[in-house]
């Protein structure tokens, strides 16, 4: 899915001009799924102006169950780096299958945003289109639209766990950095477990420059996406990370599994604390 470069012939420009992904062709399996499914809704917002158009952000919701108490509110966010659509392709996979199992998301209300990096994702880059990082943007007063939208959705659902899909070419393994409550690494090992049925953990001691312990590290960059600072009751958070340098299909899996081993956990879990 890489940016095609256009020769310019003796008409045109000198500078290079490349053709831009198309996004529409990205979300369509999410469209439609949204449009046949009666849990699964798109919930676009988010409209930003450029010189080479208008974009609006992509938000789903997928409302599971019933359960016996609260709804449990859940953000999965993913291409916040344009060059890294594996987390999107992945979120067609997960949602897919809780249609066949409505089960595995009873009692949530999960809050989706499978390109967070629109511009990136169409021009083929880590940045987006200003230039910028995004995932070095949050919670330090950025004017960049897609953190402003992105934060307000954080701060007014004010979700019970945040996760986060990237893909690494760097790693050779899958590994993930865990914030906020304390239970987020007791959520992630399980996860990294089942994802290890499609692809090998990553079990160096340092990873991505950070100390590391079986894939989990427990510090990380600043301005990455994540929960509103300082909250006296954080969510658990979550940033999953695959090899980007594997097959994309095993990626899509591991993914998948990991997202549903993390709802069936964090509801296991939950359960426990109000028997305590």
């Amino acid at each position: 899915m890489s940016a095609t470069l256009v020769n310019p012939t003796e008409n045109q420009s000198s500078e290079r001009v490349f053709e831009r992904r198309p996004l529409d062709r990205l979300l369509a399996p999410l469209e439609n799924l949204a449009v046949n499914s009666d849990h699964f809704f798109n919930k676009t917002f988010g409209r930003q102006n450029y010189d080479q158009g208008a974009h609006t952000l992509p938000r789903y919701l997928y409302l599971g169950p019933k359960g016996g108490g609260e709804v449990t509110r859940i953000g999965i966010f993913s291409t916040i780096h344009g060059d890294e659509p594996e987390g999107a392709l992945a979120i067609t996979r997960f949602i897919a299958e809780l249609e066949k199992n409505p089960e595995i998301a009873k009692g949530y209300a999960l809050f989706i945003y499978p390109v967070c990096n629109p511009t990136g994702f169409e021009d083929n880059t880590r940045h987006s289109r200003s230039g910028k990082d995004l995932n070095r943007e949050f919670w330090i007063d950025s004017t960049e639209p897609e953190i402003r939208f992105l934060e307000s959705e954080i701060y007014l659902h004010a979700f019970d766990g945040i996760i986060t899909l990237h893909s690494d070419n760097t790693s050779n393994g899958l590994y993930g950095y865990v914030g906020g409550a304390v239970l987020s690494e007791n959520l992630l090992e399980p996860a990294l477990r089942e994802a290890e049925k499609f692809l090998p953990r990553n079990r160096r001691k340092t990873i991505d420059g950070f100390p590391a312990r079986r894939g989990i590290i427990t510090t990380g960059y600043e301005g990455v996406l994540k929960s509103v600072p300082q909250l006296p009751k954080p969510p658990f958070e979550i940033t999953f990370e695959t090899p980007q340098v594997s097959p994309l299909h095993l990626q899509v899996e591991a993914y998948s599994a990991a997202l549903k081993t993390i709802l069936v956990e964090y509801r296991y879990l939950i359960a426990i604390a109000q028997n305590i």
